[in-house]
Formats: structure tokens, sequence, C-alpha cells
């Protein structure tokens, strides 16, 4: 991706307040998406997210997660992938991997539908969709319960097309990897997480970064205080003992 959108799509980062709902463009080929509780950048030309932001805040609802997946309405066809359905291929078990969990939008019927939007979706690793990647949704939810949570994250396409088995079939690459940052009032935690199958929940302290590290790999600005870009904590934050993660 060119230098531009990045620039604008921090420009939009920064921004304090979304619309309550709607698509707008950010550059040539950057669709912003607001959701309800979640915001979605989406590049028309990848068929694919490169970035998503919102705000996890105490669990208070009990909406069921949708058994089905959609396509957005509100979306151009060409801007968003081909099909709904399971990514199936030999070459090893990839989910329908959600960017903003269901379980962090279920305080709305309408959000946790919108959360099975395949905006919010990509090819991931199984392993790394219920390993790795959930060990970080699991930190979240426990934690929003006692602070409220900025988490920002996206996607690192990269240039190995051997992976990418859904290009006839939904029109996507295969992403290389998965980036999130969890700002906590004064502390914050990020990682780069490679989409492969050794990406396990145990695994996940390997993949911390810091958010310089990261600002560099994506050419993106965070909203984090300088002197805190240079921290990596030495291990992921604990999962609270009797949290549910449910």
């Amino acid at each position: 991706m060119s230098a531009l959108p990045y620039f604008l799509l921090t420009l939009c980062l920064l921004v304090s307040s979304v619309s309550s709902a709607g698509v707008s463009s950010v550059g040539d080929t950057i669709l912003r998406l607001d959701y309800e509780g979640f915001t979605v950048w989406l590049d028309c030309e990848r068929r694919g997210a490169v970035m998503f932001r919102y705000n996890a805040q105490r669990d208070t609802g009990n909406h069921k997660r949708k058994s089905q997946f959609y396509l957005d309405p509100d979306v151009p066809s060409e801007c968003q992938q081909k099909a709904t359905h399971a990514y199936r291929t030999e070459a090893g078990r990839f989910d329908r991997g959600h960017l903003v969990p269901a379980n962090h939008m279920d305080f709305s019927e309408n959000a946790i539908r919108q959360s099975n939007y395949v905006t919010n979706m990509l090819p991931m690793r199984a392993n790394l969709n219920r390993g790795a990647y959930l060990r970080t949704e699991e930190i979240i939810e426990c934690l929003r319960d006692i602070d409220e949570l900025l988490v920002i994250g996206g996607t690192l396409w990269g240039n190995d097309s051997s992976d990418d088995y859904f290009l006839e079939s939904h029109g996507v690459a295969t992403p290389d990897a998965f980036w999130k940052v969890i700002i906590r009032d004064e502390r914050v935690i990020a990682w780069i997480m490679p989409n492969d199958e050794a990406a396990k929940a145990d695994q996940l302290d390997a993949y911390l970064v810091t958010v310089k590290d990261l600002e560099k790999k994506t050419g993106i600005t965070l909203p984090v205080a300088d002197y805190l870009k240079d921290e990596k904590p030495a291990t992921s934050w604990l999962v609270p003992k009797g949290c549910n993660r449910g």
C-alpha cells in the first residue's frame, strides 16, 4: 500500500468521535466503515480490511453471536469479498477470522450482527484464530470490566502469494500477519502475530513488539504518548483468574 492511504488512515484514527453509522471514503481505495461500536477501514483493491478500532467497555450484554455471515449491504460489491462461506483448502485449516470479535459487541443485536460482516473478517490460520489471537481477545474481555480500553489493530499483507488460496473463491489474499494494540490508561501493549499454524496461545509473548516498532512496520502513527512507545512488557498481560471470558 502506498504511503498516502496510510497517512489518511492516521488522520482518521486520531479523530476522537465517529458518525453513528455510514460509509465514507479515505483516499482512492480505502473506505471507512462506521459500524455500531467499532470502525473498520476497508481496502477496496484488496477486498479486505487494513485496520480496525473500538473502545472495549464494561461487559453489560449477552446477545448471542450469529451463526451466519453476511455481506455489508451498504458497501459496493467490488470492495468486499465475493462470498460468505467458509475458506476451504487442503493446505491447512483457515477460519473466517474476526478482526473485531463478536463477543465484544454483544451489547447490541445490531452490533453483534455487523461483526459478522465479511468486511470484518479475513482468512486466518485456525491455530492463530483459536490461539494467540483469541488470547488477546480474552485479555481484552477480562480487563474491560476493570478499565475502558482502546483497541486498535490491523493487517500486514506482505508479498507472499504462496498461500493466497482464496483469490478465486472469495477474491481476497491471505494476510501475512495481524497486529493489535491495547491502550489502558498509562499502559500499552502491542503484538504482531504471524498468520501461521505456529501461532498458538502459548506463543503470544514471542509476538510482543514496541509501539515504535509497530509504527515503523505499518507506517501508521498511533495515538500513544511518545514516552510509552519504546516500552515492551516482558510478558503479555495476564487473564485474571476467575474471569468470565464469555
